[in-house]
């Protein structure tokens, strides 16, 4: 009968298999921290609740205030400039002929929020203000603490916020303004805000080669990003001011491209004028 003995090769088969049992132990205690720690990191907002309450300015008014009456504009010469709206769908079908006959020849309109929500009037709105012959473009109201800059961006072109050389498109805008639901910022720091911005506008131009509108007022700018002269260089300043001037712009812009300067005007409420004559804003759209 054959006796075990201390250099058996019987005892270390055993220990590797024990050796063995133990790493995968471990192996699995190290897989399940990284996932932990990356739920935690991704962690969002719900989707917006109700997101066809929002659109450009709509919590400017809230927030800041509205100066400006019916009708009411900027002071002084319009010679160099070209009047347009901007439309949602809390406007529903808009006449566009209307808006035409009295002088409008440019338009954005709402396309999404979020990754969750498309204007359910944009075709009317997009192609009808197109149809009507004005120039116009697609807008996206931003909610950076439901989704990442790259997703809303992607979002975005893929639901009509898309460009094209035909002479008749804008490049496509984000609106930053206060925050619809909840905390102005939206949980972010200034840096973080100004980081996801940064990723929202790269990602549209690798889309659509064309550098994006930004909307945003200068007081959530101020609060927000610190007054981040980031993007002032790039990208075309859309700002709302409600009264007879402009007023102060946030840092890092020189000049304005486009003043909402009215949230009460004729047909649709929200106007805008253009800082140049129409061969200018023709420039814009054709990149």
């Amino acid at each position: 009968m054959s006796v075990l003995r201390s250099g058996s090769p019987h005892r270390p088969a055993r220990s590797l298999a024990t050796v063995t049992g133990a790493l995968l132990t471990l192996l699995a205690l190290l897989l399940a921290l990284p996932a932990s720690a990356g739920a935690t990191a991704v962690r969002r907002a719900p989707e917006p609740a109700h997101p066809g309450q929002d659109w450009a300015g709509s919590q400017i008014a809230k927030h800041e205030g509205t100066a400006a009456g019916v009708g009411a504009g900027p002071a002084g010469s319009l010679a160099a400039s070209v009047e347009g709206v901007d439309v949602s769908s809390h406007n529903g079908n808009v006449a566009w002929s209307t808006l035409w006959n009295s002088g409008v020849r440019f338009a954005y309109v709402k396309a999404t929020e979020s990754t969750s929500y498309t204007n359910p009037y944009f075709a009317q709105q997009y192609n009808g203000s197109y149809n009507a012959g004005m120039i116009r473009g697609g807008y996206h109201f931003a909610t950076p603490n439901t989704s990442s800059g790259a997703a809303q961006a992607n979002y975005f072109v893929d639901h009509g916020g898309g460009w094209s050389k035909d002479g008749r498109t804008l490049p496509g805008a984000l609106d930053m303004e206060y925050n619809p639901y909840g905390a102005t910022c939206y949980g972010l720091s200034a840096a973080g805000l100004v980081n996801w911005m940064k990723d929202w506008f790269a990602t549209y131009k690798a889309r659509t080669g064309r550098d994006a509108v930004i909307y945003t007022s200068t007081s959530w700018w101020k609060q927000c990003t610190g007054n981040s002269s980031a993007f002032g260089a790039i990208n075309p300043l859309w700002v709302p001011r409600y009264g007879s001037s402009v007023g102060e712009l946030p840092a890092g812009w020189g000049f304005h491209t486009i003043w909402q300067y009215t949230s009460t005007g004729p047909t649709v409420g929200d106007h805008n004028r253009f800082n140049g004559a129409m061969d200018r804003l023709q420039a814009l759209a054709n990149g």
